[in-house]
Formats: structure tokens, sequence, C-alpha cells
């Protein structure tokens, strides 16, 4: 029997040159392509009911017999086909004078007729139903599509109507697909442990006995989804050793410098990552936490580590505003130690960078802090032996590979602020190990979180007022730094704020598009405290650190994403003095379901953890970081909310794949589907 997946869909009887090309119209080139095309929701027309007894509004199946049809004129004309069972009669409608109906109705026939009822001048009618002609006999009764079962509805677009695909066309292709081919199951039932075979699947979700065959054959077809994700993650694991780590005398220093003692979370986050780093093998790991947990310290003793081992290593961070506050904060705490960090940006002048380059091609710049200048080909590293990715959802798995490999078998960590479900974890990043730290450090003050409509924004902005008087500083964030209708951008508020709400205050702007030596006198300055407000894009959602600032206000909040929100919260908080978020909604605007429900969850709690489990219920796995910037596969059966248990069972059985056969010789079917995911445009080739 051939592969379905190779299988043209030109090879189901029906679909012709027309058909085919608005069907890959919508991505069906094959014919698991058609039968994958799922059902956006079903029918019940599985029972029979007598014409007299059929309930009102609902959905229904009648099998009776043509005793008249006609067309009747007038200002919506329309065709009626009168039939009876034992008990009553029953009209079918249809409006709009189709004429053509005639031909297709003879009184005499017997037919299936399935709709909702409704009554009309005291007689039982049914608008527009599906209608199958029955010979009789039981054979051709079984064979009933669109009557007589629970009827499966799919989505059809324009073009595809055009091309005669409508809802009912598509379920017969479908079932005639299903009715033709023997489906061959790769997977064998071992792999699949209680999952209905792959046939047996396909027919569940469009012809499903009951509702609950259609759930176990959705399931069926997610865990292969969920076990193809499993295995290329685990692929990407590297097989062999990087330099061992010798010492921890540098990382020693530092702890016993600091004034006060490393949380419990972030002991056990770097004992795991120092066993990792002194084994045979090779680090892998992904460190999470919430924002100012401590992630970037836990990742700095890890560096000296390899530092002192005798290697170089890189930190790579998304801005650059973020990269020059790394550097100043690393080298103020490396200093001490007599090793050197350094930074390398795209936005630095030429003969600086020339001269960056150098330091670290020489071996001088130990620790060198970066953007994506790092991945470019002059910089080239003398011995690389760690990599460090902070917020690594911004970068891609080929760019975190372009720098890993301008060492020998590197030791890698990716870090994120934006704390991972575990159902996301075993995806997403079934390649790393997971370091969590689960605890704050003490003296960290909670954020108070308050949601108001634009009318309050005249009290938010006398409320920062008395923050700078109490020698406080805030910031102002935007979601936009040119104006667009009915959206406040940051450098129309900037000019508004310093003539109105906000005069007399020094009042700072910074945005993505800054040239960087404004950018960093700007940033320099707020830091500083010679700006009391930062008037601001997100540009200062990562890792700026201003422990004087207290209020963060957020203008047009309903535009932000829940996970973005929390990150930009977490600007402020990082003082002994008590922090504030307000989010401000627009007055003019009702918000959707989905942003009232992330802007009530930014109020309800601080757990970076419970944000990010709601943030993937709001708002699903394919855009919980953004698909293509994150590389989220945009699962099209697998529920990571619903299905714990199918990804618990695919991490386990690609375990056991990956330990067994690491090159799926054994497994050319999985191969296969890896190499189709990686190329169809969905983006777990970049992921994380």
């Amino acid at each position: 029997m051939p592969d379905i997946h190779k299988l043209s869909v030109k090879r189901v009887k029906g679909i012709g040159d027309r058909r085919s090309s608005a069907l890959e119209q919508v991505g069906i080139h094959t014919v698991a392509d058609l039968l994958g095309f799922l059902p956006s929701r079903y029918l019940d027309r599985s029972t029979e009911t007598p014409i007299a007894q059929l309930p009102l509004k609902q959905e229904a199946t009648v099998v009776g017999e043509v005793v008249a049809s006609r067309m009747v004129p007038g200002r919506r004309p329309r065709f009626v086909a009168t039939i009876r069972d034992e008990s009553a009669e029953l009209d079918c409608v249809w409006f709009g004078g189709y004429k053509y109906m005639n031909d297709a109705f003879k009184v005499g026939d017997w037919v299936s007729v399935g709709g909702k009822v409704t009554d009309y001048r005291g007689q039982r009618q049914i608008s527009h139903p599906e209608v199958e002609l029955l010979s009789g006999s039981e054979e051709d009764e079984d064979d009933r599509v669109h009557t007589g079962q629970i009827v499966p509805l799919h989505r059809t677009t324009a073009n595809m109507k055009s091309s005669s695909l409508t809802a009912r066309t598509l379920r017969r292709l479908i079932w005639d697909a299903l009715e033709a081919l023997d489906i061959d199951d790769s997977m064998r039932p071992d792999l699949r442990e209680g999952l209905p075979s792959l046939g047996a699947a396909y027919r569940s979700v469009h012809f499903p006995e009951s509702l609950d065959d259609v759930e176990a054959g959705r399931r069926r077809l997610a865990y292969d989804e969920l076990l193809t994700v499993a295995v290329w993650g685990l692929s990407q694991r590297p097989r062999g050793s990087a330099m061992a780590v010798t010492s921890q005398d540098s990382a020693t220093r530092l702890v016993e410098s600091l004034p006060f003692d490393l949380t419990g979370g972030q002991q056990r986050a770097l004992s795991e990552i120092q066993h990792d780093m002194t084994s045979e093998g090779t680090l892998h790991r992904l460190l999470q936490g919430d924002v100012g947990s401590g992630k970037t310290l836990v990742a700095l003793m890890a560096a000296l580590a390899v530092v002192d081992s005798g290697a170089q290593v890189a930190i790579m961070v998304p801005t650059e505003v973020l990269a020059e506050q790394h550097a100043n904060n690393i080298q103020l705490m490396v200093e001490p130690l007599g090793i050197r960090a350094g930074l390398l940006t795209g936005r630095l002048r030429a003969a600086d960078r020339r001269a960056a380059e150098a330091l670290v091609a020489s071996g001088q710049t130990q620790i060198v802090i970066g953007t994506h200048a790092l991945l470019q080909e002059g910089t080239v590293f003398k011995q690389l032996g760690l990599v460090v990715v902070d917020e690594q959802h911004r970068f891609g798995v080929t760019q975190r590979l372009t720098l890993r490999e301008k060492g020998e078998d590197a030791h890698l960590l990716v870090m994120t602020a934006t704390p991972i479900p575990r159902s996301l974890a075993l995806t997403l990043y079934g390649h790393l190990e997971v370091s969590t730290i689960d605890e704050m450090p003490l003296g960290r003050q909670p954020i108070k979180t308050g949601l108001r409509k634009g009318k309050d924004r005249d009290n938010a902005f006398s409320f920062i007022r008395e923050q700078v008087t109490a020698g406080r500083q805030a910031y102002i964030v935007y979601p936009r730094v040119e104006g667009s209708r009915g959206v406040r951008s940051a450098k129309a508020a900037y000019e508004e704020l310093t003539e109105g709400p906000l005069s007399g205050l020094r009042v700072g702007l910074i945005y993505g598009s800054l040239k960087g030596q404004e950018k960093s006198t700007v940033m320099e300055g707020f830091r500083s405290g010679e700006i009391d407000v930062l008037v601001s894009t997100t540009v200062v959602e990562v890792g700026v650190d201003v422990a004087n600032a207290t209020v963060m206000m957020i203008e047009h909040a309903e535009r932000f994403g829940l996970s973005q929100l929390h990150q930009l919260r977490g600007r402020v908080g990082r003082g002994e003095a008590e922090s504030y978020c307000i989010l401000i909604a627009d007055p003019d605007e009702e918000l959707t379901e989905d942003a009232e429900a992330r802007l009530n969850a930014m109020c309800e709690t601080t757990d970076g953890f419970r944000i990010s489990e709601l943030d993937l219920e709001i708002r699903g796995a394919g855009q919980l970081f953004g698909t293509r910037q994150a590389g989220l596969p945009e699962f099209r059966y697998a529920d990571l909310i619903r299905d714990q248990d199918l990804i618990e069972q695919a991490r386990q059985v690609g375990d056991r794949i990956a330990e067994t056969d690491p090159d799926l010789l054994g497994y050319p079917w999985l191969q296969e589907r890896i190499e189709a995911l990686t190329a169809s445009g969905l983006t777990i080739a970049e992921s994380g």
C-alpha cells in the first residue's frame, strides 16, 4: 500500500486539477493532508426519529418517501419536497428557486433527510437539508455519508467553493478515500501503547460513531505530532564530550564577596550545571526562573569555572541595552578576580569593533557579552568553552549552533525569564535538561498591580509625580514608537507628557531604533538618577535593572501579551521600596475576551510560573512566544494543556528510540516526518 504521506491527493476519486489546486491553497497536497483536514464541528444526525416526534430546533435524521414536490413562486421563491413516514409529513425547503431540484426528487423515491427542524405555520420543515437517495436496501443505508450518523462539517474557503469543494463534497471525498485505501500504520503497537491505528483514528475523527470516538482519534494524531517533535528534540542533544571544567576557584571567591547568600534555587541550579560541566558529557541545559530570580549570577559562576579551566565564554543577549548592562555589571564583578570581560555589538564604531574582536581572538577577553554580532564571521575565539544565551526564545536553534560551533564542543546554557510549563519543556525543549530557580532573593518586594481605564491616566501621572517627589523613578511604556490611528506612541507621548502632566520632571525617551550612543546616554541617565521618568517602547522589556524605579505604567496594555506584560512589570520591584505596575486600557475600545483574561491575570498573580501556564491556556502554544520568532511548532492536533499524558508518553518512547537507534535507521518513517516537519514552514528547526 502506498504511503499516504507521499500519495498525491489527485489519487482520490473526484479530485482533478481544479479541485487539487483549490486544496493546495489550504495546504492539502497528499492524501494524508486530506485525511488530516479535521472537521471544525459535528452535527449529530445519528438517531432516526419518526416525523411526528421530531424535536424542534435540533439536528435529526428522517427516512421517508417523497410524496410531492413543487416550486412555490413569490418574493422568496422556493422549492418544496414533502416526505412522509408512518407517522406524519415533513417539508424540505430550498429558498432561491432551485429549479434543478425538480430533477433531483421524484415522487416515490425513498430518501434520508438530515438537518435542523423548525415549525412553519404548524408544519414541520427543514430548510436546506442534507438529502441522500436510498434504494431501500440495508447496504445502501449503511453507506450514508451525510445523514443517519454524526456528520462532520469542514471549513471551506471561497476558493474551495468556487472549485465545487463544499463541505458536503469534502465529506464525500474523505469518505471515498477512507473506503478505497487500506491505510498502512508504520508505528508499531508497542510505540503507541493503547492508541488506535492510524486508519481507525482517521475514521474516528471524520465519521465517528460517538463524540468519544472523535477524541480518541484526535489523540492518536496528536501523539504522532508529539512523538515526532520529541524525537527531533532528543536528536539535537550533543553526542560528544566538551571540555571538562576542573576549577571552581573564581566562582567560590565571587560568592564569598557577595553581600547576600544564594537562594536554595540558585544553589540547586548551579550544582546541576557544575555536574554537567565536570562530567564526561556536555552541558546542554535550559535555566529558567522568574524575573529577578538571579539567573545571570548563576550563569556568571558557570562562566568563571570555564575561564578558570583556560577557555572563553560568550554571552549572547537580544538587545544592545541588555548587552551594555550585562557588560558593565559583569566587568565590575570579575575585575577583582583578574578576569577581563568585554562588549561586542553591531553598533560599535568600526575601529572599536575591530579592537574588541582582536581581544577576543587573542584570548585576552575571557568573557565577551554581545548581541547577534557574536555570530558574525569576524568574531573568532581563541578557545570557546561555554555559550550562554540569555532570553533564549529570541534566538533560533541555528543561531545558537552557529555560535556554539565557534568552539569545539562548547558547553551550552540557555536562559529564560519566561518560565516554561512542563508540557512545553518536554516538547519544545526535549533536547535540553532543565534547571529551575523557583524562589526569589530575600528582600524582593511584591509588586502591586492595578488595571485602569484611560480616563484614569491623570491619576496615574499624579501618582508618578508623588513617587518622583519621594526620590523614586518610573517607566511609561507604549506599544509603538511612531503613532498610528487610535494608539498613542512613545514619541507622541513624550511630547505630550513633557509639556503637560509631567512638565517640570526630567523625562527621557528610548526606543529600539534610536542610535546606539543616544540609547546608551539615555539609559545611563536613567540608571544614574538624572532622568526621573523613562518613556519607552518594549526595548526595556528584558534585563534593565534600576533598583530605584518603583512604577511601571503600561499604556494600551490590552495590546501586549501576558508574558510580555509580566516581563515589563519585572523592571520594578528590584529595590527595597514598594513598587507598582499600572495597566492602562483604552477606554474607547472594548476588551476582547483574551485581552480581559490577560489583564485580569496580571492583577491576580505575580508568579511567573502561573503566568506562563495562563498564557499557554489563553494564547495556545503556537503564539506563546510568537511562533516565527520562537519557533514553536503549530500543532494541528496536539493540545499542550489537555494532552499532558500523551506528552509524557511521547517523551518516554522518544527517549527509548534515541537511546537504541539515535540515527533512526529502524524508523525511516519517523525520519521522513522530522524532515517534512522542518521543511514545511513550521519553524521547529528554529525553535528556542
